[in-house]
């Protein structure tokens, strides 16, 4: 879609397409930063250090991208059946993903113990990458002026 000649395309904060591509943002932005951030970590702390991080990191992504789904696959069978779903399977899902990162914790503590602090920090990717993508909305409004 183009603009009349002479006038600006504003960028509608309102519009539905704009906060529905923050999730995918979101998730570039994990990537964006769990790469870039592994890079420098094993430039100036060392591959183990590096190693942590990448591995938490991918953790990271991969319990935001399940929790995605299960939040959207939940919220499309509620919205198709009308009907209140059972809770023992999200319930179940969530704590074999907890256990499953206490897993990758243990076997990282005894294989590489310097590793873990970066593996814990990596963790926190999605966290980051959120702040990232409110600073951008934040930054969008206040350059439209909203």
């Amino acid at each position: 879609m183009s603009a009349p000649h002479g006038q600006n395309m504003i960028l509608d904060l309102s519009d539905e397409s704009f906060h529905a591509g923050a999730l995918g943002r979101i998730q570039r932005g994990m990537i964006f930063i769990g790469v870039g951030f592994s890079v420098v970590a094993w430039a100036v702390l060392g591959w183990r250090l590096a190693a942590g991080f990448a591995c938490g990191c991918g953790i990271g992504y991969a319990n935001f991208h399940l929790l995605k789904r299960v939040v959207g696959g939940v919220v499309e069978r509620t919205v198709a059946s009308g009907h209140r779903q059972s809770g023992k399977g999200i319930i179940l899902r969530f704590v074999l993903r907890y256990f499953a990162v206490a897993c990758a914790a243990y076997v990282i503590l005894t294989s590489y113990p310097a590793s873990l602090r970066g593996f814990l920090v990596g963790l926190f990717l999605p966290v980051a990458a959120i702040l990232c993508e409110a600073a951008y909305e934040l930054y969008m409004a206040l350059a439209r002026g909203i």
